[in-house]
């Protein structure tokens, strides 16, 4: 558990395409964090963003939140970007990502959860997103179903909820999105506005895969699923205008 992480400034690199996953940041339990500057080169996911493992994590009920991803430049060719879960039982909420590239990438950003998780992720806010030649511009699944052992709850739902997505750019995609929310728990409140994905010459269809969620769309290429249907008057999607404490703290090196 991490309180008032100071900036991260960093290069790093993992092997691309071994058989170990090994995230390269991860802000797991983190409150009041700021991850800056970073290039990373991983062959798992570059920032992962945790919180407890199942009935673990729900006890234990220490989320992630008020953290900053800013500046970052990710390749990872068989993971995401930036992944939220799936250990993610303690939940995770006030999530903002800004000025971020990927390369070469499988996901821009990911939410990974499922039944027996429990927790939440809301109020994901992620803007000035540049990327090169991925799988997926965006994943959010619901259906991740790896457990620590035999004790889950199956009873035991996550909330999925007020994600938004802005001011993207992407070239060379193979599917625009893969959103799959829980039949029982669909994903509300799901906004993506002012994004141009052009497809790579090997797409594939259906471009837009969407189940189980709801939100909306606003200024958005190739058109989205019926389930993120246009919003008249170009409506941006939400990005709080009030900063953290921790975007304006001044590192010091020694």
């Amino acid at each position: 558990m991490s309180v008032k992480v100071h900036p991260t400034i960093l290069d790093c690199t993992h092997p691309l395409y071994s058989k170990y996953g090994q995230n390269a940041l991860i802000a797991y339990s983190c409150t009041i964090t700021r991850i800056e500057d970073c290039y990373i080169v991983s062959g798992d996911d570059c920032v992962a963003v945790k919180s407890g493992w199942d009935e673990y994590g729900i006890v234990y009920g220490m989320p992630t939140q008020q953290l900053v991803v800013w500046r970052l430049t990710c390749i990872s060719p068989t993971s995401a970007v930036i992944a939220l879960g799936s250990e993610m039982s303690g939940g995770i909420q006030d999530v903002r990502a800004e000025d971020i590239i990927a390369i070469n990438s499988e996901s821009g950003v990911r939410i990974k959860t499922g039944v027996g998780k429990g927790g939440f992720v809301k109020d994901i806010y992620v803007k000035g997103f540049t990327m090169h030649t991925m799988k997926w511009a965006f994943w959010m699944m619901g259906n991740y179903g790896s457990h620590p052992d035999d004790k889950w709850d199956p009873n035991t739902i996550p909330v999925i909820q007020n994600i938004n997505y802005r001011d993207m750019v992407a070239e060379n995609v193979t599917i625009a999105a893969r959103l799959e929310g829980i039949a029982s728990d669909p994903f509300t409140g799901i906004c993506i506005s002012n994004v141009t994905i052009v497809m790579s010459q090997f797409a594939k269809k259906p471009i837009w895969n969407c189940t189980d969620v709801e939100g909306v769309s606003s200024d958005v290429t190739p058109q989205p699923c019926v389930a993120l249907p246009p919003v008249h008057g170009g409506k941006a999607c939400d990005f709080p205008e009030k900063k953290f404490p921790i975007k304006d703290v001044n590192q010091t090196t020694f």
